[in-house]
């Protein structure tokens, strides 16, 4: 298998250009034995796929990447290790914002991933009306520039909101945003200002949670909460009711199973590699099953994601945007990237 494509931030930290999201240990979807999913991380990082997304507010994520990272430095015995990128996020309740309030959080999340630098945080910020969001991204600046961040970077923020951080001279290496053939509407806006400011869009829910893929295919469309049991599947769901409805997806699934025949590669593979080959887009986040069955087949679906290999082709691609044209415009049902989360 080919080395797992990397991209360069603004910063200069390496990323893996496919992700290891861990908001599945976060309990939302279902127990977590954590002596488990720390081993389960192994398999990740000798397969080349080193980046881990995290947050302190995904308990215990943190903690899980802190203690493998741990045990990955004990183990070397002054052999190299591979090399870990960290990627967290932090998410303020609302309150105040001044260098002490900032620096106590980065301090948690740093002891907690057993780490003396965080390679990149990510800001997440609930309402705009308060802005001290600006305050709170000054200072994460000015801690950036003493060399206690590595990359400074948003997560789910919003188009007019990017530009008015990075006019205020603060630069951001990348927006993490809901991006996939469901949900396109980094491409209405965000994308070319990204483009024209070497900001790199990380995308979640490229997969629907599991619902791009032939285990849908041909189904009854899932409707009880016994059916749609993990936060993941409740939460995408809803989105895929708001592109078109389940009947719609299912023209996507039939369209995407005929794509991945023609490439030898599974529904996901093709779903993510649309995604990952857009432009702007530095990698896409995958969430991996730590301590769960199945972890094998999953790490080899998520290298095949983004193996030079696999290429679509133009035909491939105006076969899924002959189905996909023909859902609803989620930028005016919904508004602009990260908006669901403030209404």
């Amino acid at each position: 298998m080919a080395p797992v494509p990397k991209v360069r931030l603004a910063g200069g930290l390496e990323i893996c250009r496919v992700l290891n999201g861990m908001w599945q240990v976060s309990g939302s979807h279902g127990p977590v034995d954590e002596v488990r999913a720390v081993e389960a991380m192994q398999a990740y990082v000798d397969a080349g796929l080193t980046t881990f997304d995290m947050a302190d507010i995904y308990v215990p994520a943190e903690e899980i990447f802190g203690q493998f990272n741990s045990q990955l430095k004990s183990k070397s015995s002054g052999s190299p290790t591979p090399a870990l990128q960290g990627l967290t996020k932090w998410v303020p309740r609302p309150g105040p914002m001044d260098r002490k309030v900032v620096e106590k959080a980065l301090q948690r999340s740093m002891a907690h991933m057993q780490v003396d630098s965080l390679d990149c945080v990510q800001f997440h910020w609930w309402d705009y009306g308060d802005k001290r969001y600006l305050e709170a991204l000054g200072h994460l600046s000015d801690l950036q520039q003493e060399g206690l961040i590595r990359e400074l970077a948003l997560t789910n923020f919003d188009t007019q909101r990017l530009e008015e951080i990075t006019s205020r001279g603060i630069r951001i290496s990348s927006n993490q945003v809901q991006y996939s053939l469901i949900d396109q509407r980094p491409a209405a806006r965000m994308e070319e200002f990204c483009l024209a400011n070497n900001i790199h869009l990380l995308t979640y829910g490229t997969l629907a949670g599991g619902l791009l893929s032939e285990r849908y295919l041909g189904k009854v469309e899932p409707k009880s909460r016994a059916e749609l049991n993990t936060s993941s599947l409740s939460k995408y769901k809803k989105m895929i009711d708001s592109w078109g409805g389940w009947s719609l997806f299912q023209d996507l699934l039939v369209t995407l199973e005929t794509v991945a025949k023609r490439r030898g590669c599974s529904v996901a593979n093709v779903a993510t590699r649309c995604i990952l080959d857009r432009p702007a887009v530095g990698g896409v986040i995958v969430g991996c099953r730590l301590g769960v069955a199945g972890a094998g087949q999953h790490i080899s679906d998520s290298l095949r994601s983004c193996s030079p290999e696999l290429r679509l082709t133009e035909e491939d691609l105006a076969a899924v945007e002959a189905v996909t044209r023909r859902s609803r415009d989620l930028m005016a049902l919904i508004g602009d990237c990260g908006d669901e989360y403030r209404k």
